[in-house]
Order: C-alpha cells, then structure tokens, then sequence
C-alpha cells in the first residue's frame, strides 16, 4: 500500500492562473499543480534554499526537489512547445489570510455563506469586490449575519480571505476562470451568476433553492490580475511523495 501523501503548506494562493502564447490561436494545456507553483515562487523569486523550502512548505526536502524538477520541466515545455499553462489543484493546505476584523463565530454544525455585497445588493464582479456579507445558515433558515470589509484584497487575495473566514460557499455575480480555480482550491462552492438583493439569495441558497449560473463568467475583458478566462474550474488531484 503505497504511504499517504503529505498536503504542502501554501503560503500564498497564486494571483495569475494561466498564461497563453499571444501568437498560438489554439495551444495544447499544460497544468501545474499549487504545490508546484509554490516551490519556484520559494526558490526562484524568494531566492530561499531547498532546506528553507521544505520547512515553509512543511515537507521533505527530497519532495521539494522533486516537485520544483516537475514544475521546471512544465514552464520549460510552455515556453519552448508554445502551450498554454493552468495553475490549480494539487494535495495542499493553505495559510490563512489574516483578517484585521471580528468575525461572528461560527457554529460547528452551520454552513456559512459569502455574498459580493454593495448596499444590499450582489456586487457583480468578485475580484472588485469591498465588501462581502456573511450569512450562517442552520437547518434550511439564516441564523446570523454580517457585512465584512475585504481591507483592499485584490483577485489572488479574496479566496484566502474567504477561507480565513470560514466560508463554505460564495454566491456572486460575474467570476473569472482564476478566482473561480482559486475558490475551488480554497475548498469553497461557488454559485455564481446570480443577482439581487443579497439576502434574498443567502436565503434561497440555505432553503436549496438558489438559482444560479454555473457558466458564469467575468463580463468585461480589461486586463485584472489575470483574472478572466473562458474554461471551467479544473478538477483537484492529489499527487506527488
């Protein structure tokens, strides 16, 4: 029986999920795992050593070498063969974003949701969004509620604050393809596509009866931290030693 895998320690949820050739019309994928992602951000950009790597990412340093001669390999086959590179997925945990504001306590037994909030309403795009209502939902009905300063967070940053706060699920307007892989690494459902009045939708989704687009994307196309994109959320796998 082959021993358990390890989840790598994340620090940081990457702000860029894919990258294309601008001169390839239809280019072959390539999918770097997080845990990858993570080893040349420590090693290449922070400059630490292996050793170093290992004890930030909470793993061997032999897996260390092994993960950042895989993530080598697939930057290289990008670069040299013209494909395109999705980052997502992977055996990993993250690091909480820390969040400078009380949040209500969560039941063991709730499901929290999340809402892009602006005055009552669904804000319409996740990665802009300021400010996200909390709704903690028990046995079909909302049993508290709380509206939350995002403190600023851009794309890459919104699903770590999520995840600090707990959330289960996001309902939200207009979502790009990296927010929407960085949710699902995060471990958040997201319903998306949805507008109105916020509250009238944390209902509907605690009742089960939300309405929602899950081909929900992004609707303007200005560049924003890389945020935008056509694909769906890839699946999570769990790999490596």
């Amino acid at each position: 029986m082959p021993r358990p895998v390890r989840c790598r320690r994340i620090e940081r949820l990457p702000v860029y999920r894919s990258f294309s050739p601008d001169d390839a019309a239809a280019a072959e994928e390539v999918r770097m795992t997080v845990d990858e992602f993570e080893t040349l951000r420590l090693l290449d950009d922070e400059g630490l050593t292996q050793e170093a790597c290992a004890a930030r990412m909470n793993i061997a340093r032999t897996t260390v070498t092994a993960i950042y001669d895989s993530a080598r390999k697939k930057v290289a086959d990008v670069l040299v063969h013209g494909k395109r590179l999705l980052i997502t997925g992977g055996c990993c945990e993250y690091e909480p974003v820390e969040i400078n504001q009380a949040i209500m306590e969560k039941g063991s037994t709730c499901m929290r949701i999340a809402v892009t909030y602006e005055n009552g309403e669904i804000f319409h795009h996740f990665g802009h969004s300021e400010q996200f209502k909390l709704y903690d939902a028990e046995n079909g009905r909302i049993t508290g509620e709380q509206v939350v300063n995002t403190d600023g967070s851009g794309h890459g940053a919104l699903a770590g604050f999520l995840q600090a706060a707990k959330v289960d699920a996001l309902i939200c307007g207009g979502i790009g393809m990296g927010a929407q892989m960085a949710l699902a690494d995060a471990g958040i459902k997201l319903y998306a596509g949805v507008q109105g009045a916020a509250d009238a939708a944390a209902k509907a989704l605690a009742e089960g009866n939300l309405e929602y687009d899950p081909n929900a994307r992004c609707d303007h196309h200005e560049h924003h931290d890389g945020d935008c994109g056509h694909d769906h959320c890839a699946e999570h796998h769990c790999w490596g030693n």
